[in-house]
């Protein structure tokens, strides 16, 4: 009798062991799952970018994530957070996630603060208003901020600007940028860009051609206006430099559709030069008080490397090539100019 139960008791601690091996197994798998198995599943896609605004909490993004459709299991996701303490180290940025990622995989990308890089191209701008929506489009500064920021004088002047010609510190050129940079952080990275672009031989050669920085890139951008011939923007140049150097205006055609906000405006005519404004060189003497465009590199290379020659006049080429007559004195540019209205008018073009 006692060893039958002897042998009972046996059994039954046998079938408890087996039976908590089995529930451990089972919760093992379960929590092995929850882990390990992929929970990210971006249907055709097999990337996506993740973002995660500045200010951010834990909260906020599982909600992103799960709203977006970026992963299956939310309460999953939520119980791996909690035991890899995802919710002290939220870091605001631009995240690559894959399809298939674990919450493992997925937490402790976010957990690393590994951002992708944001590139952002700087080319054919006119107005801060082009910049701004650029600029917001690709990081998460915002807009109005940048704008703000642009038309406040003491914080252009922190720069060596105004608020006129503070357009002159963005050097075209493609940057890197993390994606959380705010409005403050990108206008020092472009200072900063602006003062390497500025070295001594090109500061040399600035003061040589009589004029400051900011003059250089605002002439640069008439440059720009006037001529999509690199080859023959160091010419252009040439010309309004010497109509500089002898006090004469500088009537640049670009600086009046500046003026008029008329952008698509192709032919100027006499009463388009009454408009009262800074930017009508046709009135006021001298370069105007900011750029009217952001003059590329070229441009501002072409100020700097300006051809030195003897012309005062130049108007755009009869064949519409794109290539400027020049000319030495007014009676020859007044031949010039005829020539290209008569082709303006056979081809009917009269604004």
């Amino acid at each position: 009798m006692a060893k039958k139960r002897k042998f009972f008791l046996l059994k039954l601690v046998v079938a408890i062991i087996i039976l908590a091996v089995a529930a451990g197994g089972f919760l093992g798998f379960k929590f092995y799952k929850m882990i390990y198995q992929p929970n990210v599943i971006l249907g055709d896609k097999k990337t996506e970018y993740f973002y995660i605004p500045t200010g951010s909490n834990l909260n906020d993004v599982v909600n992103l994530l799960y709203e977006k459709n970026l992963i299956l299991n939310r309460n999953s996701f939520e119980w791996v957070s909690e035991r890899k303490n995802l919710k002290s180290n939220i870091h605001p940025g631009r995240y690559l996630i894959r399809t298939g990622m674990s919450n493992d995989d997925l937490i402790n990308l976010l957990r690393s603060g590994k951002q992708e890089p944001v590139k952002i191209s700087i080319n054919n701008i006119r107005i801060k208003e082009d910049l701004a929506s650029l600029v917001s489009r690709l990081i998460e500064a915002d807009s109005m901020k940048l704008i703000k920021l642009m038309e406040n004088e003491d914080y252009c002047k922190k720069f060596g600007f105004n608020k006129e010609n503070i357009l002159c510190m963005f050097i075209p050129n493609t940057y890197i940028f993390d994606w959380n940079t705010s409005a403050e952080q990108f206008f020092e990275r472009m200072s900063k860009e602006y003062k390497f672009f500025w070295n001594e031989p090109r500061k040399l050669k600035a003061k040589n051609a009589g004029l400051s920085q900011t003059q250089v890139s605002i002439l640069a951008s008439i440059v720009q206006k006037e001529t999509n011939m690199a080859d023959e923007k160091p010419r252009v140049a040439g010309v309004y430099i010497n109509r500089i150097n002898k006090n004469m205006l500088l009537q640049a055609d670009p600086t009046l559709v500046f003026a008029l906000k008329q952008f698509s405006l192709k032919r100027i005519l006499n009463f388009h030069k009454e408009i009262d404004s800074p930017y009508n060189t046709y009135k006021y003497q001298g370069l105007p008080p900011g750029p009217i465009c952001l003059p590329e590199i070229s441009s501002l290379e072409s100020v700097l490397n300006f051809e030195k020659h003897d012309y005062f006049y130049f108007c755009a080429k009869e064949d519409f090539s794109g290539y400027h007559n020049f000319a030495k004195n007014y009676t020859q540019h007044f031949i010039n100019a005829n020539k290209y209205q008569r082709e303006l008018n056979k081809r009917k073009v009269f604004n």
